[in-house]
């Protein structure tokens, strides 16, 4: 905007426009990334799950394969196998893979387990979506799993396409466990599909029946006794076979197909502006149309993503329960033949858009996501139910228990009230006796005194002594008696620091059981602790011992071998020098053989070796020549011996630290 107000002044509507621009350029850049990102995120889940439903079909036939049921397969079906699955997979074989993959096993049978490692580094990572078609590996696992498993019912009413179509239903809607099962809603669930497929109430006595045996109880609902249940008839009295078939195909179609809708629509051509019918298949991310419902001629497809939409448009050219797709680019003008079909087809492309827009790629494996949720989400509150309940129970225990404590103390303090009376009752029968001898004495002394009148006053004073003793005798009464309720009080106090002591030593004894136990524990750990690492300290004495010895005849060896190549060195020498002597001594030789006569020429070296010929048999420079040269090919075939025998035990060697 400062360029171009510098440049030239731009009118504020203009300003206003380029802004606007700017603005819409960065939303779309940012809906484009959000959506490159979800594709990626998407792309990822897609894999998983292809992955997942690749390996549930390859169990089947990996459990085909074995026989005796000991859980493993020889090599030589897995290379089968193998090989049959990279065909129909469309990526290329390695035979020797498989070999190299279990080079340190032996010659016996393989376990899934030990398959599965191989299955996932040389075939399942090659895979590519869109490359093959799933159905064809399918049928591969299905032949060779139906061989052995698949025993149809006295009656049948399935032919081999439905049970295979059946099959892979079974596998698209079964757990992610193996052994692989179907748990009875998903069950009933495919079920009702099925019903609907063939207008048609779902039979819940007989598939209660058929869910209540012990074998289903036991093992779960497997694929065998789903296919048996549904060859049996039972759950189809009354129903065609043509039906039963076009029902489960529409079915296996729309979950393992993935078609949400397809049908018969009128529509209007690009060019040409005529209105032809076709038949329209529609898929989470396209909408194809062929010539008729048999789908083997192709005439376009419409690819659908977050920026298509659905309207309906009013009736006109004669056409009527009209709508209308509208891509980024086109614009494409159908018509139902109803108003009902142009509702569920205008629902059906609204939900493709937004499982797209959602980033899935199937609507039956989110509906089944969903309900494994819901299932999940279910079984969590009932869990927590039982939990409440477990924790009422214990509180209700919890409180039985407190009253009959209570119960207890309140017997315990009844028996105390019953002694404090009894005390009571005795305390108050000694106050009564002492009251009447106190009488007594009274009264003997109002006879004393009437009797002895004149005795009073000398024994006044007595008598006053006599008071005297009354009332410090009632002083001693009283404080007996506080001494009494102390005794008593001092009793209960004592009584129910007695029961506190005993329910303490109970605890403490109880403390220390589960103290002993504790230790007994840890000393069994600490032995055997001990013994690990006395076994660890004898292995890594053992693995040091066969080190020293490995490196010790590695040092001898190297020691052989540089001795070796000082002897083949001096043995090259000599033998060097002594190819040089007997070449001249040859010369000399030939010059002796052949004296110069009268009037002759030396001849050439050349020319004497083309005229004259000695035979090899007696030529002893040629003898020493072969010797030197078959002591060349032994020093050379010794150096060549040594080097190998010294690269084995430095492979040996370095084998050895590594197991070290």
């Amino acid at each position: 905007e400062l360029q171009c107000q510098k440049r030239a002044p731009l009118p504020c509507c203009s300003l206003l426009r380029l802004r606007r621009v700017w603005v819409v350029l960065r939303l779309r850049v940012r809906k484009t990334e959000r959506e490159r990102r979800g594709k990626k995120t998407s792309n990822v889940s897609a894999v998983m799950d292809l992955r997942s439903e690749l390996l549930k079909s390859i169990w089947y036939a990996f459990t085909a394969l074995d026989v005796e049921k000991s859980g493993k397969v020889s090599k030589s079906q897995l290379k089968v196998l193998s090989h049959n699955l990279c065909t129909v997979l469309c990526i290329p074989h390695d035979p020797a893979a498989l070999e190299e993959h279990f080079r340190d096993d032996d010659d016996g049978p393989v376990s899934s387990q030990g398959y599965m490692p191989y299955l996932n580094k040389y075939i399942l990572d090659k895979v590519v979506e869109g490359v093959f078609v799933k159905e064809n590996v399918d049928e591969l696992c299905w032949t060779l799993t139906a061989k052995k498993n698949y025993r149809p019912a006295a009656g049948n009413v399935l032919s081999q396409k439905d049970a295979f179509r059946l099959w892979c239903l079974f596998i698209f809607l079964s757990e992610d466990k193996y052994p692989l099962v179907m748990i009875p809603d998903e069950v009933e669930y495919l079920l009702k599909k099925l019903c609907m497929a063939m207008s048609v109430e779902l039979n819940g006595v007989e598939l209660e029946d058929f869910l209540s045996q012990d074998s289903v109880q036991q093992n779960g609902f497997t694929v065998w006794i789903f296919l048996q249940m549904m060859s049996s008839g039972r759950l189809t009295r009354g129903i065609a076979k043509e039906t039963i078939s076009m029902a489960i195909e529409e079915v296996y179609r729309e979950i393992v197909g993935d078609v949400l809708k397809e049908g018969y629509l009128w529509k209007k051509g690009q060019l040409r502006r005529n209105w032809m019918e076709r038949w329209f298949t529609l898929r989470p991310n396209t909408l194809d149309y062929y010539t008729s419902e048999d789908r083997k001629d192709r005439k376009g497809s419409i690819t659908l993503d977050s920026n298509c939409c659905v309207e309906v448009l009013p009736d006109r050219d004669g056409k009527r329960c009209m709508f209308c797709l509208k891509t980024f680019s086109k614009t494409f003008e159908l018509s139902a033949s109803d108003t009902k079909q142009r509702q569920e087809w205008t629902s059906a492309i609204q939900t493709a858009i937004r499982l797209h827009a959602e980033g899935k790629t199937s609507l039956h494996k989110d509906l089944k996501q969903k309900r494994r949720e819901q299932r999940e989400f279910r079984e969590r509150r009932r869990e927590a139910k039982e939990q409440e309940l477990l924790h009422l129970r214990n509180l209700q225990e919890e409180r039985e228990r407190k009253m009959a404590e209570l119960e207890l103390l309140k017997e315990a303090q009844r028996q105390a009230q019953i002694l404090l009376e009894q005390e009571e009752e005795r305390r108050r029968k000694q106050h009564e006796e002492l009251q009447q001898a106190l009488e007594e004495q009274l009264r003997e002394a109002e006879e004393a005194r009437a009797c002895m009148q004149a005795e009073m006053a000398l024994k006044e004073a007595e008598a006053e002594r006599q008071r005297r003793r009354i009332k410090e005798l009632e002083e001693l009464q009283q404080r007996l008696e506080e001494a009494l309720h102390q005794e008593i009080k001092a009793r209960q106090d004592e009584e129910a620091y007695r029961y506190t002591q005993t329910r303490l030593l109970a605890e403490e004894e109880e403390k220390m059981k589960a103290l002993m136990a504790l230790q007994e524990e840890q000393e069994e750990c600490i032995q055997r602790a001990q013994r690990e690492k006395q076994e660890l300290k004898q292995e890594m004495e053992s693995k040091t011992r066969a080190l020293d010895e490995a490196q010790r005849q590695l040092e001898e060896v190297r020691a052989n071998r540089h001795r070796v190549d000082q002897d083949v060195v001096a043995a090259q020498r000599k033998l060097r020098q002594a190819s040089t002597n007997v070449k001249h001594w040859n010369v000399q030789m030939n010059r002796l053989m052949h004296p110069i006569g009268p009037g002759e020429k030396r001849p050439s070296i050349g020319g004497f070796h083309s005229s004259f010929r000695i035979p090899m048999q007696k030529d002893p420079g040629l003898r020493l020549r072969q010797k030197s040269s078959e002591q060349d090919e032994e020093s050379k075939e010794n150096v060549a011996e040594g080097d190998a025998d010294n690269k084995r035990l430095s492979q040996g060697s370095n084998g050895d630290m590594d197991v070290h």
